[in-house]
């Protein structure tokens, strides 16, 4: 019950600082920021991916350049 009036009380005192526009833009703030959570894992695990492929392909690279000097 306490959490509830903790909340409430923190509600209250960010409308009597702020106003009720600028809180409303900073819940809105932290609703996107909290959306944007898993898209940031998301792209984190994809470069990660990303960079995996990228080496295995330079690699590939570097051997075929280093075949196609032998041949000339």
């Amino acid at each position: 019950m306490i959490g509830l009036y903790l909340t409430v009380t923190i509600v209250v005192l960010l409308v009597a600082y702020a106003g009720f526009d600028n809180t409303m833009k900073l819940f809105a703030y932290i609703d996107l920021q909290l959306r944007f959570i898993p898209l940031r894992i998301k792209m984190e695990l994809m470069k990660r991916k990303l960079e995996k492929q990228l080496l295995i392909d330079r690699e590939e690279l570097f051997k075929k350049v280093e075949e196609n000097a032998k041949d000339h």
